[in-house]
């Protein structure tokens, strides 16, 4: 009856979304399960404020906690681009080998959208957590490792494309069955358990025949060999499309899709555009889980806002509902109900950060703790 989850607040803004998600989420499991259930929250140090510390980014004591327990969230953590750390976000899915990146992606009433029919966005991503670019094998443009490289590809394999061999860098994304089959997997299963018959593959396999053409046929061969009845009773539906072309359709007829597994790279460019549709990415949670263990992280899909940091401004909705999916993944489906009928309620009567409210035709903007509060009143 008392759950324990491990939180990273997160740099930027995530001690402020990290606190906000906290407040709501405690009050709604109170209001739907009384005072026998409660969250014993944890707090685990990384990002920036462990550095500071410890002089380490991700202390192992971090992971550790994850892993005992099972389940955690977080708040956004700091990436530098084109050097420094790598990802600690793709450090920890690494490590607890959380393999399925799952973002559902839906429309709430109120809420400006650029597209005509946000309502018919209703599309759960299962993206490969693992391989592909996450698996981080590069070498830079001249030096040792990517002249070797280059030599064994050109005097061993015969490889004449490059064009420019002395000043490339290089990067291999490696795609395997076994890594491919385990998403897939998860993701029909998801779509069977919860009414959504049907499951496309998304792809660039006209391109890169044999990494992402690879996952397409394996997919295929997965769902004959394990959800064959399923297939011929009609309760399960296959079908495939390349990337670039789903991009397009799922603008156009996104009520086409329903349940999307595709890899690294492709699942990050299509979760982050269908979130876009329904008011951009501070109004999207995520999750890593790997369905296998039964461990899961829940987290924000944002950035970490320095330049709003500490101002109250932050939009803490992603991460918010990022914690409802972590209720969900728990059973506690009860609070979680009343957190979504809170945020319908507010957001239809215009009541929303000021990032979002600033495009309602009704918006009413609040700071973040003057949000939290409305929400939690809404309870």
């Amino acid at each position: 009856m008392k759950l324990t989850v491990p939180y990273i607040a997160g740099d930027g803004v995530g001690p402020e979304v990290t606190a906000a998600m906290r407040r709501v989420i405690d009050a709604a499991v109170a209001k739907a399960c009384g005072p026998e259930r409660r969250i014993d929250w944890r707090e685990v140090p990384a990002g920036q404020a462990a550095f500071a510390q410890s002089g380490t980014y991700l202390p192992d004591g971090t992971v550790a906690a994850f892993r005992a327990c099972g389940l955690g969230i977080k708040g956004p953590l700091a990436t530098p681009v084109g050097g420094g750390i790598r990802s600690l976000n793709v450090q920890l899915r690494q490590e607890l080998d959380l393999y399925v990146c799952l973002r559902p992606v839906r429309w709430f009433k109120g809420i400006a959208s650029p597209v005509r029919h946000p309502e018919r966005v209703d599309i759960t991503v299962f993206r490969e957590n693992t391989e592909d670019i996450y698996a981080g094998i590069e070498w830079e443009s001249g030096s040792e490792g990517a002249r070797r490289l280059y030599a064994f590809l050109h005097d061993e394999l015969g490889v004449s494309k490059v064009r420019f061999p002395e000043t490339s860098a290089y990067g291999v994304k490696p795609v395997s069955r076994e890594g491919s089959e385990r998403l897939i997997r998860a993701a029909i299963r998801y779509a069977l358990d919860h009414g959504r018959k049907r499951v496309t593959l998304v792809h660039k396999g006209n391109i890169m025949k044999y990494t992402e053409g690879g996952f397409r046929r394996w997919g295929y061969e997965l769902a004959q060999r394990e959800f064959g009845a399923e297939l011929a009773a009609g309760r399960l539906e296959m079908d495939d499309c390349i990337t670039d072309a789903f991009l397009q359709n799922a603008l156009l007829r996104p009520e086409d899709y329903s349940v999307v597994a595709t890899l690294n790279l492709n699942g990050d460019y299509i979760s982050d555009m269908l979130a876009a549709q329904v008011g951009g990415i501070g109004i999207s949670p995520g999750a890593n889980i790997n369905y296998d263990t039964g461990c899961a992280i829940f987290e924000a899909t944002h950035g970490t806002a320095p330049d709003i940091a500490g101002k109250d401004l932050a939009n803490p909705c992603s991460n918010l509902l990022s914690g409802v999916m972590l209720l969900e993944h728990v059973g506690w489906e009860d609070a979680a109900q009343l957190i979504y009928s809170a945020l319908e309620r507010s957001f239809a009567e215009g009541y929303a950060t000021r990032d979002l409210a600033s495009l309602m035709d009704n918006g009413k903007p609040l700071g973040t703790r003057a949000f939290t509060d409305h929400l939690i009143s809404c309870l």
